[in-house]
């Protein structure tokens, strides 16, 4: 799609546009300029942004790296045309468009989000495949909890009650929220994020949305966008809407399922299906690729001390990486489809990745599985749940594994892998000052 921005600015009388980057926690980060000035500095390396918020943790502090210093090494964004949006939520005419961002000299951010999803993609374009994908995003909605010291709680819907039992794909229990879920699809529909469906999954008030399958980098920014949109619709509702992969203690966590499918550009076939309808080749070496390489990147795709705490048996989410026709226990399902259809959930990411980083890994495990023609395990047909857990438990264990894996930091980048990899340890260096309350609640007085 091309788009004229001084003619889209012009039409809808725009006053402001937030020009924006995703950091690797998928927080937005930015400037918000007048749109005069916004047009004016289109192509002329007007818009510029400290490096170093790509070293930024979850908490805003910055990593000690020496390439990255708040108060030097500019980089330049270049607004992507194709993405400008309104923001639907504001009373003034207000515009929203991601930005690449880019070197002095004209290169690429290596530890952007966004580019490092554009490099994957490329090493898909250069054999002449095309990927897509599907999100499946899970969130819960919460009461208004100002103090983080208390437990979160579900709010209380249309009917003056919260939940107390779980409600999965209740009709009535997604209408006591109707107003809010109305809002997120006006909101949706204004900015062109193509969601579908809506259910209630398996949690007290917790919801999900999916998306129609699309181009990566499409699905990736509308992903982007979305979970800002559903948190903003909630606040103007007065709730919490929340992506943590496990944000209450007796409730299933929250997952973003990506399905994935592979296409010949030439003709458009479906490369993970034969003639007959059989598994491809493809299909299984790319399976393969993810069997072996997806435990290595499970920090993009579980990033946080929280997101481990859903990666536990019988809870809704995968312990392994095996693979097997509709089956929900398992890491990778085969849904049942047409073979022009043919594709594989990845079930392990949480909610609270980011959309780029958990693509863009998704897809680099598929890929060196064609390349390295990696031969996948046999399908199973019972419970996962019965067999080895072979994920890493704990954050700092995930990322030894990513930092030992080779072949994923070459096509990830290696300098991109360093700044993750420190990012990571500093929020998990933040975790492990801070003392919970089951420590003081059986520790104070027994030890």
């Amino acid at each position: 799609m091309s788009v004229d921005l001084k003619s889209w600015i012009s039409e809808r009388r725009i006053t402001e546009v937030e020009c924006m980057v995703s950091d690797h926690a998928g927080i937005p980060r930015g400037k918000i300029l007048p749109a005069a000035k916004f047009l004016d500095g289109i192509g002329e390396r007007g818009l510029r942004l400290p490096e170093a918020i790509f070293g930024q943790d979850v908490t805003g502090s910055y990593i000690e790296e020496k390439d990255l210093d708040p108060r030097r090494s500019d980089i330049f964004l270049a607004p992507q045309a194709d993405t400008i949006r309104m923001v639907p939520w504001y009373k003034e005419p207000t515009a929203q468009i991601i930005n690449d961002a880019y070197y002095q000299d004209g290169r690429p951010v290596d530890i952007s989000p966004r580019m490092v999803l554009k490099k994957i993609l490329q090493l898909y374009a250069d054999k002449g495949w095309r990927p897509v994908v599907a999100p499946e995003l899970e969130f819960f909605l919460v009461k208004v909890n100002p103090d983080p010291d208390y437990p979160l709680v579900p709010p209380i819907g249309r009917s003056g009650r919260p939940e107390t039992a779980r409600q999965a794909f209740g009709i009535d229990a997604v209408n006591e929220f109707d107003p809010l879920f109305e809002d997120i699809y006006d909101y949706c529909e204004a900015q062109e994020i193509d969601i579908d469906t809506l259910s209630h999954e398996s949690g007290a008030a917790q919801m999900e949305i999916n998306f129609n399958h699309g181009d990566a980098l499409d699905l990736a920014d509308q992903t982007f966008l979305f979970k800002r949109t559903v948190r903003q619709a909630a606040l103007d509702h007065g709730v919490y809407a929340t992506f943590m992969a496990k944000p209450m203690q007796d409730e299933p966590g929250s997952a973003m399922h990506v399905h994935q499918s592979l296409y010949d550009v030439t003709n458009g076939r479906n490369l993970f299906a034969n003639e007959d309808g059989s598994h491809s080749e493809d299909f299984l070496h790319f399976i393969g690729g993810l069997q072996k390489y997806l435990p290595a990147a499970l920090p993009f795709l579980a990033p946080y001390v929280n997101s481990y705490r859903r990666l536990i048996p019988d809870s809704d989410a995968p312990i392994n990486m095996h693979w097997g026709v509709d089956n929900r226990t398992t890491g990778l399902r085969v849904p049942i489809s047409k073979p022009n259809e043919r594709r594989v959930e990845n079930r392990v990411a949480g909610a609270d990745v980011n959309p780029y980083l958990a693509m863009a890994a998704s897809l680099a495990c598929g890929y060196l599985g064609l390349e390295e023609r990696i031969e996948p395990s046999a399908p199973i047909d019972t419970s996962a749940y019965a067999l080895a857990a072979k994920l890493p438990r704990h954050l700092e264990d995930a990322l030894l594994r990513l930092n030992r894996a080779k072949p994923l930091k070459e096509i990830m980048g290696q300098r991109f892998v360093d700044v993750f990899t420190s990012v990571k340890l500093a929020e998990s260096a933040a975790y492990q000052k801070v003392i919970s309350a089951w420590e003081r609640e059986y520790l104070l007085l027994n030890v």
